[in-house]
């Protein structure tokens, strides 16, 4: 088995700690490590650095090296521009087939919290084991503890045995939606790790992304030049949702995303009055706030459910039941700038 870490994305729901120069999975959120760290780590512990790989874009090569210097350099597979997890996934594949290895791989998130490493290798060797059949794909679906709105869901069939077939995929639901869902039997949150052959990409590439793939598959460097002009398209979209031979396997270990800021008040836990905070600050008569400040001392008074954030790329204050905006308000935020350059 190998290990593909993708360490390419930007995010944005955790500005402004986390900005495009710096994104979140080179910063340290969930222990001293950062979470890049934590997840090489998590897998070094039963692999050899032989077996792991890290994708990424270009702009953050250097960030890998610096923060893995064990990696070793031929191990990083590099994006010209950030095109989303369709074409990343599919560039994975095709460098291990350049070089002709079908081995299973494991392409994971750099950006998740799994505090019970063990748990996590058995349901990842249960995993290959299927994966190894032709065109398998396998995920691990995490047993689902509350209504959750930032993830996607899997249905899957009834089986007495570790690995279960998937009926389908459900995108992000609504609040009321997610509580139906995780009365109902069989159903999982989608982790976003998957096991696969790279052949077995490749095989649903050609079949569902077939100009994704065309464009990768060209001799040498070519494919390079072209490579920001791919569609910016999720896995999930390009192939999950398409194919009709993939299974799960249910996990229970603790899991989370940590894709936005509420998700750290599940890892580190709050004090009396139900506040996070970093950095030097003071409350009175505030509950239920998460506050971060890198340097300037903060004082919050008579705030309630708040997310407060303040470094020197910007200050964030935002309802606790609205953070899900905070990536729009910045893409919005991020167009209007990019019309006015170009008006002058």
């Amino acid at each position: 088995m190998k290990v593909v870490i993708m360490a390419g994305g930007k995010g944005t729901r955790f500005w402004p700690r986390s900005v495009e120069r710096k994104p979140k999975q080179f910063l340290s959120l969930t222990s001293k490590e950062t979470m890049l760290q934590v997840t090489y780590g998590r897998f070094r512990k039963w692999l050899p650095r032989e077996s792991i790989y890290v994708v990424t874009t270009k702009t953050y090569r250097s960030l890998v090296e610096q923060q893995l210097p064990d990696l070793p350099a031929d191990h990083i597979i590099e994006e010209p521009a950030p095109r989303d997890t369709g074409p990343c996934v599919a560039l994975t594949a095709n460098f291990f087939l350049r070089r002709e290895e079908d081995e299973v791989i494991v392409t994971a998130p750099s950006d998740q919290y799994i505090p019970d490493d063990e748990a996590l290798m058995k349901a990842l060797w249960k995993a290959e084991q299927r994966a190894e059949s032709d065109l398998a794909i396998v995920t691990l679906g995490v047993i689902p503890t509350r209504a959750e709105t930032g993830y996607g869901y899997i249905e899957a069939e009834e089986s007495a045995e570790g690995i279960r077939r998937v009926r389908r995929f459900i995108e992000k639901p609504s609040h009321e939606k997610a509580q139906e869902l995780i009365l109902q039997p069989n159903m999982y949150w989608n982790s976003g790790i998957f096991i696969w052959k790279p052949s077995t990409i490749a095989y649903y590439m050609k079949l569902y992304q077939a100009s994704i793939w065309k464009r990768i598959d060209l001799p040498g460097d070519t494919w390079k030049e072209g490579y920001s002009e791919l569609p910016k398209i999720s896995v999930d979209y390009a192939v999950l949702e398409k194919a009709d031979t993939i299974w799960t396997v249910p996990v229970d270990f603790e899991w989370d995303d940590v894709g936005l800021w509420t998700s750290l008040e599940r890892i580190h836990g709050t004090d009396e009055h139900g506040n996070l905070a970093e950095g030097p600050i003071r409350f009175l008569h505030s509950f239920n706030n998460i506050v971060f400040t890198d340097k300037a001392k903060t004082v919050v008074i008579g705030a309630a459910d708040l997310i407060i954030v303040s470094t020197g790329e910007g200050l964030l204050v935002c309802h606790k039941s609205d953070e899900q905006l905070i990536k729009q308000v910045l893409q919005e935020w991020e167009r209007e700038e990019e019309g006015g350059s170009e008006r002058e």
